[in-house]
């Protein structure tokens, strides 16, 4: 990190694989001033050198393998000077430390979560699907509550106003950050990389994130048998989870959906390559790079033909990148659980050539 001669600006470098959405999107992005991203011609080939200017803001390129965080770019206002040094990422029990309220007005101590499932719910009474998903969720937290588990849930709110907050919270029977906490509501959206509401983060027992797809689990296990709702390996395509398919990649294997059971068999041929690819980046802890569906007896695989512009063949198999606005299609005679892990292990290595959607 240095700053550059002259002028209020400072400069470094960051991982060209994050892209300047990543580093400087949606989260954080009012307090980064104006910042641009160039590929200097010395620079190292997988990295991007990055300029913010027009402030006195600290932040910190990589140092000896260390990745900081870029949302670390903070105002002086922001926080205690606005320093919080080190910025990486810090574990939920950090982040959320201190009072939490109950809609009585009563407070407990964030350390209250300790030991429990606990479900980080950002909403907003202004939001018609945070509503609904808030009527589900008051009866799902009964039933998990009622199985005698031990799940609390604490709802960052995203209204406009602490009078819509406090409207809103009187429906929840679960915890809250207070409204007027403004900086650790902050501190949990950039912890998560909140980009939209309602979101539902499922986190076990030690803090560590079970799903980002809470609202998707709760929706599909109305009775909650699947508690704690870990990620499935491969999942049916519907209606319902269909809003992952542009949480990132996907591998999709559409089957003929006329043809009696061949839904089971196609998800017993890739769910050994997705059980692999899910325990490699757990034991990373990272986000798996790519999900797993089948396809072949729900209206949403028509739509889904038809937006990417798919043949109708069946079987296909396919990688859909749907914010890349990119398709990988596998032309294959015969499917085999040799061919699907090829496909994906060139995916991983960007050998494949996407086709535009």
């Amino acid at each position: 990190m240095h700053c550059v001669p002259g002028s209020k600006a400072w400069s470094g470098w960051c991982p060209a694989s994050l892209g300047s959405q990543k580093v400087f999107g949606s989260q954080g992005v009012e307090s980064a001033g104006r910042c641009f991203l160039a590929r200097a011609p010395a620079s190292p080939p997988s990295w991007l050198k990055w300029i913010c200017v027009e402030s006195c803001y600290e932040t910190l390129e990589q140092v000896q393998g260390d990745q900081y965080s870029f949302f670390g770019l903070h105002r002086r206002s922001h926080g205690e000077g606005g320093l919080e040094f080190p910025w990486g990422p810090k574990p939920f029990a950090e982040v959320v430390t201190g009072p939490l309220l109950r809609n009585n007005r009563q407070t407990t101590d964030s350390s209250a979560l300790e030991g429990s499932y606990v479900a980080v719910y950002f909403s907003a009474h202004w939001c018609p699907p945070c509503r609904s998903l808030t009527r589900v969720l008051v009866e799902s937290y009964r039933k998990v509550k009622e199985m005698g588990q031990k799940f609390e849930i604490v709802f960052i709110s995203a209204d406009r106003s602490e009078e819509s907050f406090t409207q809103y919270f009187s429906e929840m029977p679960w915890l809250a950050v207070p409204y007027t906490d403004e900086a650790r509501r902050s501190r949990l959206n950039r912890l998560y990389g909140i980009q939209g509401i309602p979101t539902l983060i499922l986190l076990d027992t030690e803090g560590h994130m079970i799903t980002r797809q809470g609202r998707v689990e709760i929706l599909n296990d109305p009775e909650c048998r699947l508690f704690p709702w870990h990620p499935r390996p491969v999942l049916e395509l519907s209606e319902s989870n269909a809003v992952q398919l542009h949480e990132g990649p996907c591998l999709v294997l559409f089957v003929d959906a006329e043809e009696e059971g061949e839904l089971e068999p196609a998800k017993e041929l890739i769910q050994p390559i997705a059980e692999k690819i899910m325990a490699k980046y757990k034991a990373k802890e990272e986000e798996t790079p790519l999900l797993f569906f089948v396809a072949g007896e729900d209206d949403m695989t028509d739509s889904l033909r038809d937006y990417t512009n798919l043949p109708e063949a069946a079987p296909l198999l396919t990688i859909l990148d749907m914010s890349a606005r990119a398709k990988y299609v596998k032309d294959v005679e015969e499917i085999t659980p040799a061919v699907v892990e090829q496909f994906v292990s060139d995916f991983l290595g960007e050998k494949l050539k996407p086709e535009p959607i």
